[in-house]
C-alpha cells in the first residue's frame, strides 16, 4: 500500500472514513474524518473482474506486506463502499483494507455499478456485480493468494445491501450475470454488514429507487436457513435505514438456525462511527473481535497491532495513538484551537493533524504528557 502522508493515526484507520452514510439532519453538518486519509492511501493493484458493455470493473487489492507473505493461502475480505446505490466509489473503503492487510488478509475494496453512472443501471445491477465479484475470487483465488474457503464480504450502508445480496438472494436471471461463473458458489463464508439497506419496504429505504420489484431486493424478505455467520453494526437511532429492520433480519435468521449477531450501539445515526473517534474504535474492536473469532485475524497478530504505537512503513514513521496519546493530543488541539472535546470529534482529520504538527514534537515528549495522565 502506498503512503503518501508522514504520520498516520491508525487507531481511527481500521473502520472509518465516508462509508456511505447520510446526516439526518440536512441542517446540521457532519465530517467524516478519515476523507483526508483515503486520499493517501493506494491499493497494491487494481484487477479487472468484469466487463459490462465498454467498462471495466476493478477489485482495488491491498496485500500483505511482503516481507510477511507466506506460501499459504488467505483469507480475504471484500468491503463495498455506500452512497444510497448512486454515489460513493471504491476509495472510501481503503482505511478498512490497508488495516485488514496489514493483519494478514488480502482485502479488496469493490467497485460497482451505480445508478447514476449510466441510464438504464437498476439496483439489480449493483446486487449483481457483488454476487460477480465474489465468484470471481473464488475461481481466481489461487491467483490472488486466497482461501477460497475464507472470503468474507462486508459493506455499509446501500453496500451492506450488496453485501448481503451474495447471500440472502437465490440465484436467477435477474439476480446473477449471465457472463459469470454460474457453477462457482457467490455465497461468501461471512458477512459483516454495517447499517444496512435490509429492509427495501416503505418502513425502510430504497423503495421509490427500485420501483414495484422492491421486495425481490429486500434482505429482511429473504431470510432463510444456511446463511453465512454474521455480524450486523447498527445504530439504534438510524432513521435513513431503520434500526427495526435489523432487529427483524437478526430474529428471523436465529430462528431459522443462523449465526447471526447485531452489535446495536444505542442512539447512533446512520453511521454513527464515522463520526467519531471513540466510536471507530469499539467499531473496529468488534469486527477485529468477529473475524478473529472465525480464523480470519491470528490472535498474536490482532494483539500486536493494538498494543504497538510506531512501526515502520515504506519508509513512513506511521503512529498509532493509544488511549491516551489520543486524549493527549486531544488536550493539545483543543488549546491551539479553542475547540471543546466535542467539536473535535466532528472536525476534520486533515486539521487535526495539522494543528497537531505544530504542537506534538516528537513521540518521547508524548511519551513524558502521557505519563503525566
Amino acid at each position: 500500500m502506498k503512503f503518501t502522508a508522514q504520520r498516520i493515526p491508525l487507531t481511527i484507520l481500521a473502520l472509518a472514513l465516508c462509508l456511505g452514510s447520510q446526516p439526518t439532519d440536512a441542517k446540521e453538518k457532519l465530517t467524516h474524518v478519515l476523507a483526508p486519509l483515503a486520499a493517501n492511501l493506494e491499493p497494491d493493484k487494481k484487477v479487472v473482474y468484469k466487463t459490462v458493455g465498454d467498462r471495466d470493473l476493478h477489485l482495488h487489492v491491498f496485500s500483505p506486506d511482503e516481507e510477511e507473505a507466506k506460501p499459504e493461502l488467505r483469507p480475504c475480505l471484500l468491503l463495498i463502499h455506500g452512497g444510497g446505490w448512486t454515489g460513493g466509489e471504491a476509495r472510501r473503503q481503503y482505511p478498512i483494507a490497508d488495516h485488514y492487510a496489514k493483519l494478514g488478509v488480502i482485502a479488496i475494496s469493490l467497485e460497482y455499478r451505480l445508478l447514476g453512472d449510466k441510464k438504464g443501471n437498476t439496483v439489480f445491477d449493483c446486487v449483481k456485480d457483488g454476487r460477480s465479484a465474489v465468484r470471481y475470487l473464488r475461481f481466481h483465488a489461487e491467483e490472488f493468494g486466497i482461501d477460497p474457503n475464507r472470503i468474507a464480504v462486508s459493506g455499509a450502508s446501500a453496500g451492506g445491501h450488496v453485501a448481503l445480496g451474495t447471500a440472502v438472494f437465490e440465484n436467477g436471471p435477474d439476480m446473477d450475470e449471465a457472463s459469470d461463473y454460474l457453477s462457482v458458489s457467490c455465497r461468501p463464508d461471512l458477512l459483516i454488514p454495517m447499517y444496512p439497506v435490509i429492509d427495501t419496504s416503505g418502513d425502510g429505504y430504497g423503495q421509490k429507487k427500485i420501483g414495484e420489484r422492491w421486495q425481490e431486493l429486500s434482505p429482511v424478505h429473504h431470510v432463510k436457513s444456511e446463511l453465512p455467520p454474521m455480524l450486523i453494526l447498527h445504530g439504534t437511532g438510524d432513521t435513513v435505514t431503520p434500526f427495526a429492520g435489523a432487529e427483524r433480519f437478526v430474529e428471523q435468521s436465529t430462528t431459522a438456525g443462523n449465526d447471526c449477531e447485531l452489535f446495536a450501539f444505542e442512539g447512533g445515526r446512520h453511521g454513527w462511527f464515522i463520526f467519531n473517534l471513540d466510536h471507530y474504535r469499539e467499531a473496529q474492536g468488534r469486527m477485529d473481535a468477529f473475524l478473529k473469532k472465525h480464523g480470519w485475524i491470528a490472535e498474536s497478530r490482532a494483539a500486536a497491532d493494538d498494543e504497538e504505537l510506531c512501526y515502520a512503513k515504506r519508509g513512513s514513521r506511521i503512529c498509532i495513538p493509544d488511549e491516551r496519546e489520543q486524549k493527549v493530543r486531544a488536550s493539545m488541539y483543543g488549546r491551539a484551537t479553542n475547540h471543546s472535546p466535542q467539536e473535535i470529534d466532528h472536525h476534520s482529520l486533515g486539521a487535526l493533524s495539522s494543528s497537531l504538527g505544530k504542537h506534538q514534537g516528537p513521540l518521547p515528549s508524548f511519551r513524558s504528557a502521557i505519563s503525566r495522565m
